[in-house]
């Protein structure tokens, strides 16, 4: 069955509904926070459709208009179902929410789709339901060919590419930081070098200007 959902905006991760009242919430906690360190890695390349394994559940996401859809499922519930649940939420939050959701800043701006999230859940609670043993007859799109990854190598590859990203920030500032003190050094050198000749030089004029002007 569905244990918990979450809606959020690909392009910063921003959470913009979740469902509240999960069953077990306490033992789903670590689960929850996967999701949303999750979405915080999506981007528009990210696959538009995946599942991904966290023993003992798997999230199930798709993307549609720059909003990320996910739901955390026990390992046996059936993927169609799974996405059919998705494809539900994600028709009628675009169709309330689709003129805004873009333009929101405060996190789970529209926690009153939870409303929805509950209604709907229970509708795809029990898989041997006939309304559920019809949809996973009907044809809901090849789920099959759904990618399936594991939760590790999702997180450990983006947390490696924000090492990389870090390490170059790093480098590009030790860069500007060694442009700067090359050219204090190279400022510096010169004015060792032509700095007294130009004092001497600039005295002696001065001198000769005031002996002339006032001679």
């Amino acid at each position: 069955m569905v244990k918990s959902t979450l809606i959020a905006r690909v392009a910063d991760g921003l959470p913009l509904a979740a469902s509240m009242d999960d069953e077990d919430s306490h033992g789903l906690t670590e689960y929850t926070n996967q999701a949303k360190h999750l979405m915080k890695r999506l981007s528009k390349e990210s696959e538009q459709k995946c599942s991904i394994d966290s023993h003992p559940f798997v999230f199930h996401y798709m993307i549609e208009f720059g909003v990320c859809y996910l739901c955390v499922c026990e390992k046996s519930y059936p993927k169609k179902l799974a996405f059919g649940f998705l494809e539900e939420l994600q028709t009628e939050f675009h169709a309330l929410y689709g003129h805004e959701m873009q333009r929101v800043a405060r996190p789970y701006a529209f926690v009153k789709f939870d409303n929805f999230i509950q209604k709907t859940k229970k509708n795809y609670k029990d898989a041997r339901t006939q309304r559920n043993l019809q949809k996973l007859n009907e044809d809901l799109g090849d789920v099959t060919r759904i990618m399936t990854k594991n939760i590790q190598e999702v997180l450990g590859r983006g947390e490696q590419l924000e090492r990389m990203s870090n390490a170059s920030q790093n480098l590009s500032s030790e860069s500007k930081k060694y442009l700067k003190d090359s050219r204090h050094l190279n400022w510096q050198a010169l004015y060792q070098k032509y700095g007294p000749p130009i004092i001497v030089l600039t005295i002696v004029i001065l001198v000769f200007y005031i002996r002339v002007w006032w001679w």
